[in-house]
């Protein structure tokens, strides 16, 4: 778990948080398998018995007091007490790993039956757009050709297509058969059969080891929808012209049901790989891309917004369903033409997984970027939880998470990979933030609950059993981390604390959001604010203004941040984001 605060030493009061002008806050990658310096978790076991605060719920860790029968807890100072199976566990310190080190990785027992544990197979599932062209399928291919090389041991594997049908294919013969069942041209109508009564499960997934070759010639065979099939099947457009019968959404919702109804006895987790070359036009989820452009303009909105808000609740929807159902979503977008992907991102955002958008299949980096997607390992219905010291409060929290409906600051991740990294602003709780006298300093702590997949190998590695069952097993894990930072003296030691990367990524959280809310526009006019108030608040704090006649002496203002080396390449970000849109600031 690798934690990068913006400042490290923090700002002592709101006062002096306004006056340095930076953003104060944290991000976390949960499950980077060591922390920002490099330095591996200490395992243990018996996660389930780790004390807890009674008030903050907070968990003990090595900044706690420990006496004989009690602890005091290090976020808010309770004093609690130890029953009689921690004071007999505390009793032999070297053996816990709580007792050891601050950041901590405790195994959990798993709900269910042995057997239930060891039917982890990985599923992964590619949705290919058919209503496309061959130079998209053919970089589809390379892609999955890819990605069957980078899946673990014992993946099961399944191809599926779209357009103005549905197809899955039986890889498990001695040729590659598909079965089609055709997608209705209303946007309220529904399949007419289940694809659990076209194929069932067991043998639309297959083994990937055995038959992979079968999954090579399967991709071959794939072959865009041609004009006498557009003509029969797609739909006619508004104004009588032929749309390209792209099923995309009534295809995602067929195959998440399919899917879910095997979802914790097959598998724990599925991953969905969907290839789209244009904007759904076909039956449920269909999209009007024109409300974009002409229908706009002539409306006179503003198109700076026409980019971003959604049209459709279908897809978020659809996202519910794809949770409910143990599914993760990849989405790969390859078009060049406008494909409202301001709707299809939940599909991606709220299963925890990824979404990719390329302009053009020629310079396409598709098959590197699912191989390495692949080759890094992931985690599984995650619970991330963030508390502090009773001084500050976490306000605002960026990332491809949903938040608990109960729980305030608990987020539910369902895929996280070793990269996927979320951020956190900080406010203070009141006006008196961190006494400069006081003992206690600010306290951070951050509990990640996930599931994994061990293979095989690695149970036979711990001696948990034999690698010839090719069995996959489930393992549920507590990652804790607990950080004490300082609170900063003066104004210089603030700026000399700051860690760019961490401020630039919260500020493009910051940026996104009000683009989201007031229009792009808007976004960049943030932007660019912040960073003349950077500037301005950087010269006013280290004095480096001078005053005639009541006027500053503007030859003297430092729009380089010459005494704070770590501010020197903030300019040069806010400038580069600045860039990306054409739109000057007003």
């Amino acid at each position: 778990m690798a934690v990068r605060a913006t400042v490290l030493r923090f700002p002592s009061d709101p006062d002096a948080q306004e006056a340095s002008g930076l953003p104060w806050g944290v991000t976390v990658t949960p499950f980077s398998s060591k922390d920002e310096n490099g330095i591996s978790p200490v395992y243990g076991s018996d996660g389930n018995l780790l004390p807890r605060c009674e008030n903050c719920y907070g968990y003990f860790n090595t900044y706690c007091e420990l006496e004989q029968w009690a602890w005091t807890c290090s976020l808010c100072g309770t004093l609690n007490g130890l029953s009689s199976q921690a004071i007999a566990r505390y009793s032999h310190p070297q053996s816990c790993a709580e007792m050891i080190s601050s950041f901590i990785d405790l195994e959990l027992p798993l709900e269910g039956s042995e057997e239930e544990m060891m039917q982890a197979h990985p599923v992964y599932v590619a949705a290919v757009d058919l209503s496309s062209s061959e130079e998209f399928l053919e970089l589809t291919r390379s892609a999955l050709q890819a990605a069957l090389e980078a899946v673990a041991p014992g993946a099961l594997f399944g191809l599926a297509t779209f357009s103005h049908k549905i197809g899955l294919y039986d890889v498990q013969g001695a040729i590659p058969v598909v079965k089609n069942v055709f997608i209705p041209q209303d946007t309220e109508g529904t399949l007419p059969v289940d694809l659990e009564d076209v194929m069932p499960l067991s043998q639309f997934l297959a083994p990937v080891e055995t038959f992979k070759d079968n999954i090579t010639s399967a991709l071959e065979t794939l072959r865009p929808t041609t004009s006498w099939e557009r003509t029969a099947g797609a739909a006619q457009g508004l104004d009588g012209v032929l749309m390209g019968g792209r099923g995309f959404g009534a295809a995602m919702e067929a195959l998440f049901n399919y899917l879910g109804s095997e979802y914790g006895n097959t598998f724990a987790l599925a991953r969905v790989f969907a290839f789209l070359s244009g904007p759904p036009d076909h039956g449920a989820g269909q999209l009007d891309t024109r409300r974009y452009g002409e229908q706009y303009a002539s409306k006179g909105e503003d198109a700076d917004r026409a980019l971003l808000p959604e049209q459709t609740p279908f897809y978020k929807d659809l996202a519910a369903v794809a949770v409910q159902a143990g599914v993760c979503v990849d989405l790969f977008a390859i078009t060049n033409e406008y494909t409202d992907l301001a709707s299809l991102k939940f599909l991606s955002i709220e299963s925890g997984g990824s979404l990719f958008l390329y302009s053009s299949t020629d310079d396409s980096t598709l098959p590197q970027d699912i191989y390495r997607m692949l080759s890094r390992p992931y985690a599984f219905n995650c619970i991330l939880r963030l508390r502090t010291s009773s001084e500050f409060k976490p306000g605002h929290s960026y990332g491809h998470f949903f938040p608990d409906p109960q729980y305030e600051n608990v987020q539910h991740i369902i895929c996280c990979d070793s990269y996927a990294t979320y951020a956190y602003d900080f406010d203070f709780a009141n006006a008196a933030g961190f006494s400069r006298h006081a003992a206690e300093q600010p306290m951070l702590q951050i509990a990640f609950q996930y599931t994994v997949v061990v293979l095989p190998e690695e149970l036979a590695s711990a001696g948990l059993g034999s690698a010839s069952r090719g069995k996959h097993s489930l393992k549920r894990r507590l990652r804790i981390r607990t950080m004490q930072f300082a609170a900063a003296q003066n104004i210089n030691e603030v700026y000399d604390s700051v860690d760019p990367e961490a401020v630039l990524s919260i500020l493009v959280h910051k940026v996104i959001l009000a683009s989201l809310e007031q229009g792009v526009r808007e976004g960049r006019m943030l932007l660019h604010d912040w960073l003349v108030i950077l500037t301005a608040q950087y010269n006013e704090a280290l004095k480096l203004v001078s005053y005639k006649n009541g006027n500053p002496v503007t030859s003297q203002i430092d729009v380089e941040f010459l005494q704070c080396p770590q501010l020197q390449r903030l300019p040069r970000f806010v400038f580069a984001l600045l860039e990306k849109s054409s739109s000057p600031i007003p």
